[in-house]
């Protein structure tokens, strides 16, 4: 299924750099190739960090609430390990988004 994906995207994209412009001959196929990469990279990073943090964030979440719903005395300290498990699974989606950003400011 990805590879069809993946040509057909291209066979979207190959008629672009086709009829480009006579004046710049070859480099404009090189150039959108490389800016088209930039992009998909850029989309894909944001989207699997955005989807795994989220699924990452839902089964901490889930797994604290199961253990205060056990044991409602454990709350104090099932809270703090969330919330430090949750910050760092949010650092990694920033990461990828900053990443995204970069990937990005490349094509400009």
């Amino acid at each position: 299924m990805f590879k069809k994906i993946v040509l057909l995207a291209l066979a979207l994209a190959a008629p672009m750099a086709l009829f480009a412009q006579e004046a710049a001959a070859a480099a404009p196929a090189a150039g959108f190739l490389k800016e088209f990469g930039l992009a998909l990279g850029a989309a894909l990073a944001i989207g699997f960090a955005a989807a795994g943090g989220g699924i990452g964030q839902g089964k901490v979440g889930a797994a604290a609430l199961e253990g205060i719903a056990r044991n409602p005395g454990s709350a104090d300290k099932i809270f703090t390990p969330m919330i430090i498990g949750l910050a760092l699974i949010e650092s990694l989606v920033i990461y990828a988004l900053l990443i995204a950003f970069m990937l990005l400011n490349k094509i400009a």
